[in-house]
């Protein structure tokens, strides 16, 4: 959380960081995987499509609203933790072991690996010259809008999956193609976080990411999930 403003304004051009979009997206997926993947073809009619549709859909919308109010809470949260940083760093002496240790936990590992001890009181130095009011310390439209983008993520990730049932009469040809876009996306979404974690072959990590997902669905089908 930054103290900043400064520092904060350039990272509000994204309402939300390219890990949570995907984030998000997986979780929706991976919601919906549950029901097409206990879909019975045998059994399959008119009634039971129905059912599949607005059981995936309900839960991918009710699921989509409580994440967006968790990433509401969780902001305000680290507000609040950043007001009781500014105010613990008020209290003891500039530079010293306490700040460092209390400016580290509020920085990337990286940053601090190269800090010094000048570079430390400057900082602390920077921080305590920050204007922070309490009564800043609330919601503001780009926090709804943050919020509205996980609920709309998490929901139009079904429409991928459920649109098969709805576009193909037979039940088995629309499974399979409701299988195909699921492996599609969850290779995608992993090519994501390959490609975002530098790995060295993105191509391998969205593979053993498309497994994962399909052993975490079929644990979940088995528990009931």
């Amino acid at each position: 959380m930054a103290i900043n403003e400064t520092v904060d304004k350039p990272a509000r051009k994204r309402v939300l960081d390219p890990v949570s979009r995907m984030s998000e997206i997986l979780f929706g997926l991976l919601m919906v995987l549950t029901f097409t993947g206990t879909f019975s073809v045998a059994n399959a009619g008119e009634s039971s499509v129905r059912e599949l549709l607005i059981a995936s859909l309900g839960c991918n919308l009710a699921w989509g609203m409580v994440d967006g109010c968790m990433l509401l809470l969780n902001r305000l949260a680290e507000r609040g933790h950043a007001w009781r940083l500014f105010q613990h760093l008020k209290k003891i002496p500039l530079g010293s072991a306490q700040a460092f240790e209390l400016l580290a936990d509020a920085m990337p590992a990286l940053v601090t690996k190269v800090m010094h001890a000048n570079d430390v009181q400057t900082l602390h130095q920077r921080v305590l010259e920050q204007r922070i009011a309490r009564t800043s310390l609330k919601l503001g439209p780009i926090d709804l809008l943050a919020a509205l983008a996980v609920f709309l993520l998490v929901a139009l990730s079904t429409l991928p999956v459920v649109l098969p049932f709805v576009l193909f009469d037979e039940p088995l040809l629309a499974l399979r193609v409701s299988n195909a876009i699921a492996l599609i996306m969850l290779f995608l979404i992993g090519l994501g976080y390959g490609r975002f974690a530098g790995a060295r072959s993105p191509a391998i990590t969205a593979l053993i990411f498309t497994l994962l997902g399909v052993a975490l669905v079929l644990a979940t089908i088995a528990l009931g999930g």
